[in-house]
């Protein structure tokens, strides 16, 4: 996986075949399958790369229909959708072995104003309040160099969970975590590598948030979990390379389903996106 900035921005840079046709190249990994957030972040570049200038993201819903394979590249084939004066709408299904793995619709818009009004940010630490991912995965008895080898491209700091405390009490949502993240090193002022960089992260800690009042985390022993589908709303322009809070609650886990919501803030307080993703949560019992 990308351990830099420039490994990111370089995975994240497809190449086209075609009008229309893009093929996107698999990093140096040891995963099982493809990490969603990369093949989102792909998808999105690829509908982007279709538009007109001038047209700026501002949502996209995904399905995740079927593991990737990490040892063959992936084809995006992007479908124009409409073309308005305001709004263009593209499709993306990105394939491998002849069959679709994945399926995006994105919206793009042209800058324009209106009303505004946001959400006011929550009272936190800053980033270095809280502990980095390598070391969280070391207290749990993992590897720190697990995720220097697969994650260095970003940095995460753990705020805390409503299970294990760090973030405020809230007895009517009890399945709460808290993070700041950003992209390690500097990204081009190019706005399209904002935006893809941070749908690839989007992608990371959302169904640990659906696990939180059940005392597991996505790599306990007998557990089963898998992104089902991700939508990103991008309200206002941000730098993915800066500090941005991921304020994560998952108001329902059902049926072996979990979903997560996360509101997005920058350091100053603006909040710039919101994430939804609903997850696979199968609990298979203690190993014996």
């Amino acid at each position: 996986m990308p351990r830099s900035s420039d490994e990111l921005v370089d995975l994240l840079d497809i190449e086209v075949i075609d009008d229309n046709l893009f093929r996107g190249r698999q990093p140096d990994t040891r995963l099982q399958r493809v990490f969603g957030g990369q093949v989102a972040a792909q998808a999105l570049i690829a509908g982007a790369r279709t538009t007109p200038e001038g047209f700026s993201v501002h949502s996209l819903h995904s399905y995740f229909l079927r593991p990737g394979d990490t040892t063959v590249p992936i084809v995006y084939d992007v479908e124009n959708l409409r073309d308005g004066r305001s709004f263009a709408t593209r499709r993306v299904v990105a394939r491998q072995h002849g069959r679709p793995i994945y399926l995006q619709s994105v919206s793009f818009q042209r800058a324009e104003e209106g009303f505004d009004h946001q959400d006011a940010m929550p009272e936190v630490a800053g980033p270095d309040g809280g502990i980095s991912l390598s070391e969280l995965f070391a207290r749990r008895g993992g590897s720190s160099g697990a995720w220097e080898r697969e994650w260095a491209a970003l940095d995460v700091r753990y705020l805390g969970n409503s299970a294990v405390g760090g973030v405020a009490e809230d007895a009517a949502r009890p399945a709460r975590a808290q993070l700041w993240s950003r992209v390690s090193g500097r990204l081009s002022d190019d706005p399209l590598d904002h935006v893809a960089a941070f749908t690839y992260a989007s992608d990371m800690t959302l169904i640990g948030a659906a696990l939180v009042p059940h005392g597991k985390v996505v790599d306990s022993p007998g557990m089963q979990v898998a992104s089902l589908d991700h939508t990103v709303w991008f309200h206002r322009p941000f730098r993915a390379d800066e500090w941005w809070l991921f304020d994560q609650h998952a108001p329902s886990a059902s049926g072996a389903r979990g979903l997560s919501l996360a509101r997005v803030f920058t350091e100053k307080g603006d909040l710039v996106a919101t994430v939804a993703q609903e997850g696979l949560i199968r609990f298979h019992g203690e190993p014996s």
